[in-house]
């Protein structure tokens, strides 16, 4: 039971991971264990208490299947207002649900709503995702899958639910953290896979003019892995050689 003074529930005063659990395991978990720490410390609250949010995380998935495992930290129960308490208690909380792999590809539209790159919370996992849930539903108004959100500069930033890469000849590229952007595991893990075949990689400040000549266009994060988009608005994509090479390897 989650209590009704609970800093989470009524501010979003809190974190959250996602993680991909594969027959009981949970292969990244330290990686999102270290990025959970980090938001911790950058938002004030108490250091994160590791060994028993692994614990907890280990006992959540189902020993055989797929599934995805999210754990949620709040900052505990505090009083009306804004102002934390002296003392702040972190609550966990684990939850665990199956989840089958997506196979297709997804279609996208540019979101109308912003992304604000001047706030701290832009880069972090936080429980204040109203933004994202916004241009979700857009994009599923409109009939698309995912929605690319742009900053207030008008830069590229992300999808609703995902790190957003693009294709440019031989370059691959993806907006920069500075623009509102999480430091995605699995982004982490495509720019590495890239340096280490020799291929070039930049982290950029761009409009969404740059997708519309793009020579291909995937989202990545824990759950999808790499996915292919077929369609941007009312263009449609080719699909590039290099995107499965990327999904098979991550």
């Amino acid at each position: 039971m989650i209590p009704r003074d609970d800093r989470g529930l009524l501010l979003g005063d809190g974190l959250f991971e996602t993680m991909l659990a594969l027959d009981g395991a949970i292969p990244m978990i330290e990686a999102h264990l270290d990025r959970l720490a980090a938001g911790c410390a950058a938002l004030g609250l108490p250091d994160l208490d590791r060994e028993t949010a692994r614990a907890l995380c280990l006992a959540a998935p189902p020993a055989t299947g797929r599934a995805a495992v999210r754990l949620t930290l709040t900052a505990g129960s505090g009083g009306r207002g804004l102002d934390r308490p002296a003392q702040i208690v972190p609550r966990l909380r684990v939850t665990a649900a199956l989840s089958a792999p997506i196979e297709t590809s997804a279609t996208l539209i540019i979101a109308q709503t912003r992304r604000n790159e001047g706030s701290l919370a832009s880069r972090l996992k936080t429980l204040a995702y109203l933004d994202n849930v916004l241009a979700r539903a857009q994009a599923r108004a409109a009939g698309a899958d995912e929605a690319v959100m742009l900053n207030n500069a008008g830069h590229l930033a992300c999808a609703a639910a995902a790190n957003l890469f693009w294709i440019e000849g031989e370059r691959l590229l993806t907006p920069a953290l500075d623009c509102g952007v999480l430091a995605g595991i699995t982004r982490g893990r495509v720019l590495a896979t890239m340096r280490s075949w020799g291929l070039e990689t930049q982290e950029v400040a761009a409009t969404a003019a740059r997708l519309e000549t793009a020579d291909g266009i995937f989202l990545t994060n824990s759950l999808i892995g790499v996915r292919p988009v077929s369609a941007l608005e009312q263009r449609s994509l080719a699909p590039h050689p290099l995107i499965p090479r990327l999904r098979a390897a991550i």
